[in-house]
C-alpha cells in the first residue's frame, strides 16, 4: 500500500486505523523501540508515515480488521487542501456512476491511482456507500467552511414543498439554485419519486461542491434516471442556468448575509417582481429568484435567518409577498436545527399563483413557532428532536383551515401584518398557550423552591463560619510557578484549534467540548466541539474531572474545579492538575480566584489584559488545613451556582407570570 510520497498520520488517526484508543498508541510508542520515527510535527504532536505504521502494525500483529475505506481517507487528505481533495472525491463518485466524460477535470498529482483504488473498492463494497464515506469525511474536515442542511430538515422541507405545490404532476422537477453538496436535492428526489419521474436541477457557484452534488445524486438510489440530473457550476443569481426550465418545487438554503450578491448589475432584473432587494437583503433576492423559477402552482421552501422576517429594509418586499398571497407560511425552528446553530432559523413556504388566481389580500399567513414549542433548556446539548419537530410542523399545515389551531400555531390575517414593520416573526403573533404555560410554571416553581432551600442551606453553613477579627500571622505564600517546579502541580495552557476542525452543530458520540473565553463571557457553556478521533483533539489540552481550570484574562478571570466531562481548553485557559498528596484542589482553586490575587498577577491596563497564571499566589499550609479551607471553598462555589440558577429561573417566572396576569387569567386575589 505504498505511495511515491509519505502520507502523514497522527496518533489519533493511527488509533482509528488500528481500532484502539489513542492512549494505547502512545503506550506502543513509548514501550516499543521499533515504533516508527515521526516524519513531521513535534514530539508532543507527531506525525508518522502511514506506510511505516502499517508495516509496524502488521509485524507486531496489532493490525486489526479496519475497513479499507479508513486506510484510503488519509491518502485523499494528503492530496492537498479543500479543493484538491474535494475534486478527487467527486471524481470517484463520477467514475462509480459511469460518468467518465469529464476530460477537463484537473486532478492533483498522484490522484489518478488513488481514485482507481477507491473505485475498485466501491465496486466491491458498494459505490454509493464508498462515496458517502469519503464525502462525509471531507465535510467533517471542512465543517466550518461548508454549510450543509441536516437530512431530517431537508426531508421536512421537501415534504412541505410537495404538500403546498399544485397537484396533477406527470413528473416532478426539483431545483436547488444553491445546492452545495446536494442535501436538499437528495431529499427532494426521495419525496418526489412517489409521484413520478424526477428531474433534478442544481447550481452552485463553487465548482467543487457542484461536482460533489452531481456525483452524489447520480449514485443515490432512486435519485433520478440518467439524463434527468443537471447540476452546473455558476452563480445562480448573476447568471441563472435554468431560467428556461421552470420547476415544480424549489428547495434552497441560500448563503446568509452576503453583501456582494450582484446588487448593481442586477438592478433591472425581471425577477424582482416584488421590488429590487436592498443591498443588505440578499436573502430576499434568493426568495424572488426561487419564485421566478417555479411553474404556476409550484412551491418553494427556503431556510432563512430570522432577521429576514423583521429587518426594516425588507418590509416593502415582505408586504408585496403577503398582498399577492405568494408567501404562505413562516415556521420558526428551534436553535440547533442547522448552522448557525445558535439562532432560531425560519422556513419560508411560498407558492407561485396559477393563471387567473386572484390575489389573497384578504387571506391569512400561517405562522408556527416551533422555537417556543420546543425551547432549548439550559445546558442542553442533545440534538433536535426531529420526530417531534416534524410532527408539530405537519400538524400545523394539516390543521391550517381548522377552526381551532394547535398551540403555537396561528393563521394571521394579512391585513394585520401590513403595518409599518411587516414583521413576520412567528413569536410576535402567537400568544403562549395557557395549557402549555401552566405546567411550565409549575415545574419552574418546583425547581425554584428546591433551589431556595439549597441556597438557605448553603447560606446557613457559610454564615456560621467563624472569621477572626484580628490580623492573623499570614503563612508564607508561594506561586503557581514554584509549585510546578516542586512537582506539586502540572500547569498546561490551552490553544486555538484550526477553525476547520471545530464543530458547532448537534453533537456526535465521542465529541469533546471546546471551552473558550468568549463562551465564558456569554454564559459559560462550550459552543464548539472537537471530534475525538481528529488531529485537533489529539493535540488539545483537555481538562479532566478534578483538574482546576484557570482563566488568564482579566474580564473573565476565575478558577474552578472542573466537574464536567473531559473538555478541551482554548487560548488563555489553563489546566492545573495537582498531586493529591500535596495539594487540595478546592483549596487551590479558591485561593487562585481571589480578586486580590488577580490584581497582583495582572497587567492592569485594560479589561482584556492577561493574567500571568504562574504568578498567582497561594498560602503554604499543611494538607489538613488545606482540606478544611477546601470544604469552605466548595460550599461557596455551590452557593454561587445556586444563586445564579435561582436568578435565571426567577427571571423566567417573572416573565411568564407577567404574561398570564396581563392576559387576565388571575383567579382570586394574592
Amino acid at each position: 500500500m505504498s505511495t511515491s510520497r509519505a502520507v502523514p498520520v497522527t496518533l489519533a488517526e493511527i488509533a482509528r486505523l488500528a481500532g484502539v484508543g489513542r492512549a494505547a498508541v502512545s503506550n506502543w510508542r513509548r514501550r516499543h523501540p521499533t515504533f516508527p520515527e515521526r516524519i513531521a510535527g513535534t514530539d508532543v504532536n507527531p506525525q508518522f508515515s502511514m506506510t511505516d505504521i502499517e508495516d509496524w502494525l502488521r509485524a507486531n500483529k496489532k493490525l486489526k480488521k479496519a475497513t479499507e475505506r479508513e486506510w484510503l481517507w488519509p491518502r485523499f487528505e494528503a492530496l492537498g487542501g479543500r479543493d484538491e481533495t474535494g475534486v478527487a472525491v467527486a471524481e470517484v463518485g463520477r467514475t462509480l456512476a459511469g460518468r467518465r466524460d469529464e476530460g477537463d477535470v484537473h486532478l492533483p498529482d498522484g490522484a489518478r491511482e488513488l481514485i482507481t483504488r477507491a473505485v475498485e473498492l466501491g465496486q466491491r463494497e458498494g459505490g454509493a456507500e464508498t462515496f458517502a464515506f469519503l464525502l462525509g469525511r471531507w465535510l467533517d474536515v471542512h465543517v466550518r467552511q461548508i454549510a450543509t442542511t441536516p437530512e431530517p430538515l431537508a426531508a421536512l422541507m421537501a415534504e412541505l414543498a410537495m404538500g403546498v405545490a399544485g397537484e396533477g404532476f406527470g413528473g416532478v422537477t426539483v431545483m436547488d439554485p444553491a445546492c452545495g453538496t446536494g442535501h436538499l436535492l437528495t431529499a427532494g428526489a426521495e419525496v418526489a419519486k412517489a409521484v413520478g419521474a424526477v428531474t433534478l436541477l442544481g447550481g452552485d457557484r463553487d465548482p467543487v461542491l457542484a461536482a460533489l452534488a452531481d456525483a452524489r445524486l447520480r449514485l443515490a438510489e432512486g435519485g433520478g434516471e440518467q439524463g434527468l440530473i443537471d447540476v452546473r457550476a455558476g452563480d445562480s443569481l448573476r447568471d441563472d442556468p435554468f431560467a428556461d426550465d421552470p420547476a415544480d418545487i424549489v428547495l434552497c438554503n441560500p448563503p446568509f448575509n452576503e453583501r456582494d450578491w450582484g446588487y448593481e448589475e442586477l438592478a433591472t432584473d425581471v425577477r424582482w417582481s416584488h421590488g429590487l432587494p436592498p443591498r443588505t437583503e440578499p436573502e430576499l433576492a434568493w426568495v424572488q429568484h426561487c419564485l421566478s423559477g417555479l411553474r404556476p402552482g409550484g412551491a418553494a421552501v427556503l431556510l432563512l435567518p430570522p432577521a429576514v422576517a423583521a429587518r426594516k429594509a425588507g418590509r416593502r418586499i415582505r408586504g408585496s409577498l403577503l398582498r399577492t398571497g405568494q408567501l404562505r407560511a413562516v415556521v420558526a425552528l428551534p436553535p440547533g436545527c442547522a448552522a448557525p446553530h445558535s439562532v432560531s432559523l425560519h422556513l419560508w413556504v411560498l407558492r407561485a399563483p396559477m393563471p387567473g388566481e386572484e390575489t389573497r389580500m384578504g387571506g391569512r399567513l400561517l405562522v408556527a413557532d416551533a422555537a417556543s414549542r420546543f425551547p432549548k433548556r439550559e445546558k442542553e446539548a442533545a440534538p433536535p428532536d426531529w420526530a417531534a419537530i416534524g410532527a408539530f410542523v405537519r400538524e400545523a399545515f394539516a390543521t391550517a383551515d381548522a377552526a381551532q389551531a394547535p398551540a403555537y400555531v396561528r393563521q394571521v390575517p394579512v391585513i394585520e401584518l401590513l403595518d409599518d414593520e411587516v414583521d413576520l416573526t412567528p413569536g410576535r403573533h402567537i400568544a403562549p398557550s395557557p395549557t402549555d404555560t401552566a405546567p411550565r410554571l409549575a415545574e419552574s416553581w418546583r425547581e425554584f423552591t428546591s433551589l431556595a432551600a439549597d441556597v438557605n442551606r448553603s447560606a446557613g453553613l457559610l454564615a456560621a463560619l467563624e472569621l477572626t477579627a484580628a490580623e492573623a500571622d499570614t503563612p508564607t505564600a508561594t506561586t503557581v510557578a514554584e509549585l510546578a517546579r516542586a512537582g506539586a502541580l502540572t500547569l498546561r495552557g490551552g490553544q486555538q484549534p484550526p477553525e476547520e476542525e471545530i464543530r458547532t452543530g448537534p453533537p456526535s458520540d465521542g465529541d469533546i467540548p471546546l471551552l473558550t473565553v468568549p463562551d465564558l463571557l456569554v454564559g459559560g457553556e462550550p459552543r464548539g466541539r472537537l471530534a475525538s478521533d481528529g488531529k485537533a483533539a489529539a493535540e488539545a489540552v483537555v481538562a479532566q474531572p478534578g483538574d482546576i481550570v484557570v482563566v488568564g484574562v482579566t474580564r473573565a478571570f476565575s478558577a474552578w474545579v472542573h466537574e464536567g466531562p473531559p473538555t478541551a481548553l482554548g487560548p488563555q485557559l489553563h489546566s492545573v492538575r495537582v498531586q493529591p498528596g500535596q495539594l487540595d484542589p478546592w483549596f487551590l482553586a479558591g485561593s487562585l480566584r481571589a480578586p486580590a490575587n488577580a490584581r497582583q498577577a495582572g497587567t492592569h491596563t485594560t479589561s482584556s489584559s492577561r493574567i500571568d497564571v504562574r504568578r498567582l499566589q497561594v498560602r503554604q499550609v499543611p494538607l489538613g488545613e488545606q482540606r478544611r479551607y477546601g470544604e469552605a471553598f466548595r460550599e461557596l462555589a455551590s452557593f454561587e451556582r445556586e444563586l445564579r440558577r435561582a436568578a435565571d429561573i426567577g427571571a423566567d417566572l417573572v416573565r411568564d407570570l407577567g404574561n398570564e396576569l396581563a392576559a387576565g387569567r388571575l383567579v382570586g386575589g394574592v
